[in-house]
């Protein structure tokens, strides 16, 4: 490869690294933690749990110490094989409700039927949908129930602080933050009313109840493994607001324990995110030549294999890059691991879409908790 091909490779790394600090910069700069405000409308938060014995009890316990608003709490149990449903009745809270999902319906996704027959029972002006390995701090329920009120959005999401407490998770899950932030256009997404820049994270969505119905809730995404974006999209396309908000100081969540078990949460998703033939080649050449090739092109200068022009390109590539993951990784409470994990967790991301892509018809399905779901097609 002559110098000048690795010079414009160079300066190709440092114009896709840019792109995302830019972006980090504006988005870290609009998105603010939410105030809470004392407020009397019943806000409903809604946990759908299947097999969640080691997570039920602290999600349950954190949703009923919320403060400012008066809650109620219904716990879905989706079909549970473990304690789960036991754990909740000790609870003993004459605020909490547990409820047994009817059999999942067919052409459904466990979670979507579980939320819509738990939005079926609820009783709140707002309903807070929660996952199971989610605890909320105190004041979360009013602070975005506040914001709704405030920005007259009828969706309301932010991904909680991510707990990583292995380096398969360190290697996998801090890319949703990094996503987020360094690719969707926060404030023009606020301006604008265009579908495809809705987005919100599924494991902490609170929805006002008159719009939730209007657009068909759930069941109008019945099919979706990707909850977050889809509930957004339907939102904006039927004319609703919906908002993001710095999210991390108001729950915590630990989505995976291991890398095996991130691999094959993500590969989930995958099948309606980045996976597919038009998107991922896209996504390649933003992520590939933005945060993963650059130290590979610093480590072949460093034994001459590169020119020293794209030396210092590729230098600043990667200083543009691992700046961008230092200042998401404050905002969101990341370790600091994370930060030089980045490239090889971006390496990572990549080599999951690209396994669900082309593994797409062998795989056959998408498997999480005990149920498989066909994959459509890309």
């Amino acid at each position: 490869m002559t110098d000048s091909i690795l010079t414009a490779l160079a300066l190709l790394c440092l114009v896709t690294a840019l792109l995302p600090a830019v972006l980090a910069a504006v988005n870290l700069a609009a998105l603010r933690r939410p105030m809470p405000e004392t407020g009397t409308s019943l806000v409903s938060i809604l946990i759908p749990a299947r097999n969640e014995a080691g997570n039920i009890d602290a999600t349950v316990r954190a949703a009923l110490a919320s403060t400012s608003v008066p809650v109620e709490v219904i716990v879905g149990d989706d079909h549970s094989t473990d304690a789960t449903a036991e754990i909740v009745r000790a609870v003993g809270d004459p605020r909490l409700r547990l409820v047994s999902v009817p059999a999942l319906p067919e052409g459904w996704t466990g979670k979507n039927h579980a939320c819509s027959h738990m939005a079926g029972l609820a009783r709140g002006d707002h309903l807070l949908f929660l996952d199971a390995d989610v605890r909320l701090e105190a004041e979360a329920a009013a602070a975005v129930a506040a914001q709704a009120r405030r920005t007259g959005a009828a969706l309301v999401s932010g991904v909680p602080r991510q707990r990583t407490d292995t380096l398969g998770e360190m290697l996998t899950v801090p890319m949703i933050d990094f996503l987020l932030l360094g690719f969707l256009p926060v404030p023009l997404m606020r301006r604008l009313p265009d579908p495809s820049l809705g987005a919100a994270c599924g494991q902490l969505i609170l929805v006002d109840r008159a719009a939730y119905t209007a657009v068909g809730g759930h069941a109008a995404i019945r099919r979706s493994l990707h909850d977050g974006v889809r509930l957004a999209r339907l939102f904006r396309a039927a004319g609703y607001r919906t908002d993001l908000v710095a999210a991390a100081a108001l729950a915590t969540c630990r989505m995976y324990d291991g890398f095996t078990q991130a691999w094959a949460g993500f590969s989930k998703n995958a099948h309606e995110g980045m996976a597919t033939p038009r998107a991922l080649p896209v996504w390649t050449l933003l992520l590939g030549c933005g945060q993963v090739l650059p130290p590979l092109l610093i480590l072949a200068g460093l034994i001459g294999l590169v020119p020293a022009s794209a030396l210092a390109l590729a230098a600043l590539a990667l200083a543009l890059s691992l700046a961008t993951r230092t200042a998401v990784t404050m905002a969101v409470r990341a370790p600091w691991a994370t930060i030089p994990l980045h490239p090889a967790a971006v390496a990572v991301a990549l080599a999951i879409q690209w396994n669900v892509l082309l593994r797409r018809e062998r795989a056959g399905a998408a498997t999480w908790k005990g149920r498989s779901y066909p994959v459509s097609g890309g």
